[in-house]
């Protein structure tokens, strides 16, 4: 009986994601959606240890903003990378076959692993010229301790990039399952570091996430050996192809770096608030993150093979129904959702949270930043559909000036919104600049279709 059940699920699930684009895609969401789900899950058992442990204190602080410039670097360099890549690599899959393609990513890898070790060296080297800056309300012990923190989480740069690289071939191939769960590993081996090497302190969390990618690089390498894909970096030559990449690389990562720089402008901003600010502005920002991650990701690595499939084939027309169509579901969830953060902003955060060093105080400040964080979702998650549209068409040059009005924007209303209403004012800032982007990118893509429909 259990048997017939499972197969009439399977055959069901089949059904429901098999025949036209929209139910492939939909099917590819809901993968990368329940696997992302379970990340999230762990990830969230991880913030709860780490909320226990360290409260909103000043090793948090420090940590937070030792993170902060390698991750801009990671989605500047690697994210822009594959964003200019992914487009490519599928048509050059379909038109000319997997020999062509196997020779533009492994010149690709070179090219990454070159900006990545690069752009390393660089962060580690000028740190005490610009960490000064970024955190200028830290005392010198606490400016000392994030340096350190930096120091132990620079390769993380070089393995998060190729762990970018390596998950977003997987999901051009269509294998999304594993490419969404392997980042699992990283929250667990986290959890357990804090946990078990308690005298570490702080430490365990920079330690945690390096020993973390470097196991999820070796799942991703093992899996795309056993799909016949060469990791070894060889040098094909700049060919056409390499070429077109760069094109569209030099918008790409321009626009990536203003667009990521509006995290590092809001980190840099409540560092010079009272203590904790920096810590709190990222508990009001952590179970925002968990929706949108797991709609973005799910939906945007759905989406992006597809898109790239139809803009190869010239199907504007189908293009254009499957954007609309998604961004009416998109918009109907995430506008519910948004309601219910908002309604239910602090119980959330005190069921999560408060407990430990953790207090009643920490409590209300963070419900209030979490509900301003909560009005950009509707906004970030169809925007990024019109992102995935945009790389897929090759238009990213649209991507870089909407960055820069985004920059100008981050910039000007958090300080207009710090002034009344402290470290709060710089969560609603940031849902301002998404509805600003989401109209940018909407006109200026209703103008590209027309050409095309």
């Amino acid at each position: 009986m259990k048997i017939w059940r499972l197969q009439s699920l399977l055959n069901y699930w089949k059904k429901l994601t098999s025949g036209s684009i929209n139910r492939q895609i939909l099917g590819a969401a809901l993968t990368v959606g329940l696997f992302t789900a379970s990340v999230k899950l762990a990830s969230t058992g991880k913030e709860l240890v780490v909320a226990h442990k360290f409260g909103t204190g000043n090793d948090l602080d420090a940590f937070l903003i030792a993170l902060v410039l390698p991750f801009f670097i990671v989605n500047v360099v690697a994210g822009s990378f594959n964003a200019a890549l992914i487009p490519s690599y599928i048509q050059v899959r379909e038109q000319e076959g997997k020999n062509a393609a196997q020779r533009l990513f492994s010149g690709a890898a070179i090219g990454s692993l070159g900006l990545l070790i690069i752009t390393t060296i660089l962060m580690v080297v000028s740190a005490p010229l610009y960490l000064p800056k970024m955190a200028a309300g830290f005392s010198p012990e606490k400016l000392n301790l994030t340096f350190q923190l930096l120091c132990v989480i620079a390769p993380l740069v070089l393995l998060s990039g190729m762990i970018t690289l390596w998950s977003a071939v997987l999901n051009a191939g269509e294998r999304f399952a594993l490419a969404a769960v392997s980042p699992i590993i990283t929250p667990i081996v986290s959890i357990l570091l804090l946990l078990i090497f308690k005298p570490w302190g702080i430490f365990a969390l920079p330690i945690g996430l390096v020993c973390g990618a470097v196991l999820e690089l070796v799942v991703l390498g093992t899996a795309l050996n056993r799909q016949g894909i060469s990791l070894r970096p060889k040098w094909y030559g700049f060919d056409t192809h390499l070429r077109r990449v760069a094109g569209q690389y030099a918008p790409m990562i321009a626009g990536s770096f203003l667009m990521c720089s509006t995290s590092l402008v809001d980190q840099s901003m409540a560092a010079v608030l009272s203590p904790g600010s920096v810590s709190a502005l990222n508990y009001g920002n952590k179970v925002i993150a968990i929706p949108i991650s797991l709609t973005t990701t799910a939906l945007s690595t759905a989406v992006i093979p597809y898109f790239s499939k139809m803009v190869a084939c010239n199907d504007w027309a189908g293009l254009r129904r499957t954007l609309l169509k998604f961004m009416q579901i998109a918009f109907v969830i995430t506008m519910a959702l948004t309601g219910f953060l908002i309604v239910f902003s602090e119980p959330i955060v005190q069921i999560l949270f408060q407990r430990g060093s953790f207090t009643v105080r920490d409590t209300h400040l963070v419900a209030q930043i979490q509900s301003c964080f909560a009005l950009q979702i509707p906004f970030y998650v169809v925007g990024i559909l019109f992102v995935r549209l945009i790389s897929a068409i090759k238009a990213n040059y649209v991507l870089m000036y909407g960055s820069a009005i985004n920059l100008i924007a981050n910039v000007s209303l958090n300080y207009i919104f710090m002034q009344k209403m402290g470290i709060a004012g710089i969560a609603l800032s940031t849902s301002c600049v998404y509805a600003i982007s989401f109209s940018f990118l909407f006109y200026n893509l209703w103008q590209i279709s027309r050409r095309y429909v």
